[in-house]
């Protein structure tokens, strides 16, 4: 496996979307001599083929076929950065670094607090929300 080999794409099923400001198509993903393409590279190679910027590329729901050598995925390039952020998903906007990740504690651990403040009444209640304590 050459990790510099050559990598080709292909579009499909191309759409413009004016309601939404972006191209939408199926991308096909040649790579013969390689196990698999990053989503920046792709990203980066897409948008030099439709002169955009490469942040305005969206790459997503990247499978491998069988065998290797052939990848399928979806993507989008949006017309600007306004539109990208009002219509993409919260996790996508995250990864393509236009938004902060909410950092939260596990589930687990919510739950837990829930039903420590559920025993007590009153004032008691925040500080029983709170973490337990260390022994």
């Amino acid at each position: 496996m050459d990790p510099q080999g050559a990598v080709t794409l292909r579009t499909s099923k191309f759409i413009t979307n004016r309601l939404l400001n972006r191209k939408q198509f199926v991308l096909t993903v040649l790579h013969p001599s390689r196990s698999n393409v990053s989503r920046t590279e792709l990203a980066t190679k897409l948008a030099a083929l439709y002169k955009t910027d490469a942040k305005r590329v969206v790459v997503f729901g990247l499978q491998t076929k069988f065998g290797g050598g052939l990848s399928q995925g979806f993507g989008m390039v949006y017309d600007d950065e306004e539109s990208q952020k009002k219509f993409e998903p919260k996790y996508r906007l995250v990864r393509s670094g236009l938004a902060d990740k909410v950092v939260k504690p596990s589930r687990k651990l919510r739950k837990e607090r829930k039903n420590r403040s559920k025993k007590v009444r009153g004032v008691a209640k925040t500080k029983a929300g709170d973490a337990a304590k260390k022994k």
